[in-house]
Parts: structure tokens; sequence; C-alpha cells
């Protein structure tokens, strides 16, 4: 699996430039960071990445196809492998709804996947959802409960249940850690770690937090103003060549 991002750009209306001229690709069971802050084009690249929004100029190609924003049935088809997560899990979980229901919602949108995780065969959904709620470090019990009833973190692994239902290939984190507290957004990065070791799936992480994205991902983008300033391997974190609004990101985290 690959994703390949060349010279994409995108611009709304009045001329105002979201995207300008991203470039990178990510390969398979890599673990991606894109790091900048509020404004700099992280959301537009999430949205812009799973088809959600289309883009002016460039080329986006997951495992050799192009991915066009306008042709359903190859969106479909990439749907099915990219799965993401929202910051605000409370707005993407119906309120009416028994979390297990929401958690076989992609499931439900392509029911010829059979994720090799659920290997017990004759599963009810119910039990389905008991196993995706256990694969995040949730209790079965909690299949019968709504959204109202559960913490902020608790919220965010049913989320993240959600997105692994269908084994996708590729992840999108769109700063799912933001909204929580520090101790819950350990917990959730640890979560992601794990996950990411146990099933080798690929991760674009985006968040405003270079702490966060220094703690998962091992390759690391630097957004401004909708421009790639900065690309390294973590292990060039510190090194004297960095981008000096790198280098003022990691003094704000306080992680020289």
């Amino acid at each position: 699996m690959s994703v390949i991002v060349e010279c994409l750009s995108k611009q709304y209306s009045k001329g105002i430039s979201a995207l300008d001229n991203i470039s990178f690709r990510v390969k398979a069971g890599e673990c991606l960071g894109i790091v900048g802050e509020s404004g700099s084009g992280k959301s537009t690249l999430a949205r812009v990445l799973l088809g959600l929004e289309p883009y002016n100029e460039g080329n986006l190609t997951f495992n050799g196809k192009p991915i066009a924003p306008k042709k359903r049935a190859l969106l479909r088809q990439y749907r099915k492998s990219v799965q993401m997560i929202f910051q605000d899990s409370t707005s993407t979980l119906n309120p009416k709804l028994p979390i297990w229901k929401s958690i076989l919602e992609p499931l439900d949108n392509f029911k010829e996947v059979t994720p090799s995780f659920l290997t017990a065969e004759g599963l009810s959904r119910k039990e389905m959802a008991e196993e995706l709620l256990a694969l995040v470090g949730l209790d079965k019990q909690m299949v019968d409960r709504y959204p109202g009833e559960l913490s902020g973190g608790q919220k965010q692994r049913v989320s993240i249940a959600r997105a692994l239902s269908i084994e996708p290939s590729l992840l999108v984190c769109d700063e799912p850690t933001a909204s929580l507290d520090v101790t819950v957004q350990v917990q959730i990065l640890r979560l992601l770690k794990d996950l990411q070791k146990k099933t080798n799936m690929t991760i674009i992480f985006i968040s405003h937090d270079i702490r966060a994205v220094t703690f998962l991902c091992e390759k690391v983008i630097v957004l401004r103003n909708g421009s790639i300033v900065d690309q390294f391997q973590l292990a060039e974190l510190y090194h004297k060549d960095r981008h000096s609004y790198t280098k003022a990101l990691i003094r704000a985290a306080s992680i020289e």
C-alpha cells in the first residue's frame, strides 16, 4: 500500500489558498505525522485525503490508482480502504443510537468486508461490536450504552473501533486527542501506537501538538500557511538544519 501526493493545491473562493504545492508519500505500515498551527491547512489536507473535498491541482494516488474527487466509483473503493478519526467524537456519534450500532456503520456500508480480527464465525452484529470494543480496550458490556453515557476518552475509543471495523489500509487521524485532557491523550496515543504495531496499519496523524506527533510517528511533515516548510525522519528532529518554524514548535512544546 502507498499514498502518493504530488504538487497538490487547493484554493477556496476569492483566491484564498488552503494548500500550496503539497508533495509527500507514505508507505505501508508507516506512521506519518503532519504538524502545524491553526490555519496551516492541516484539516483541509485531511478532508482532501479522505475525498471529502476536491483539490484544484496536482495528483493523489492510492496503490497506484488516481483518486479523483468527482469519480464516485473510485471514491467508494478508496473509502473502503481509508477511514478517519475526527477531533470531536461527540459530534460524530449519533446520540440516539447505542454505540454498537455506531461502531458497525462502516461494515453496514461495505457488507462485503470481513475484517481478519473477527475470526469467530457466526457472530451476531452485537457480538461483532463487542469484539471491536475489546480491540480498543473497552468493556464488552458497554455495547448498549449511548454516547451521552461515555467519557470523552471512551467516545474517542469508540470512534477508533468504528474506524477499524472494516480493517482499513490507511487511518487518517485529524487532531484525535485535541479535545481530551492530558492523561487521556496519552492513553489514546498509546492505543494508536499499539494498534499500528498489531495490524501494520498505515497512519497519517494530523495535530497541532508536536509532542503527540513525535510520540507516535517516525516521519514528520511541518505545515505552515498551506505549504510544507519541513520534512524529516524523527531521528532528525534536533538536527541543526531544521526549519526555524520547526524549532519554534519544539521550543513551545518544551521538548528540547
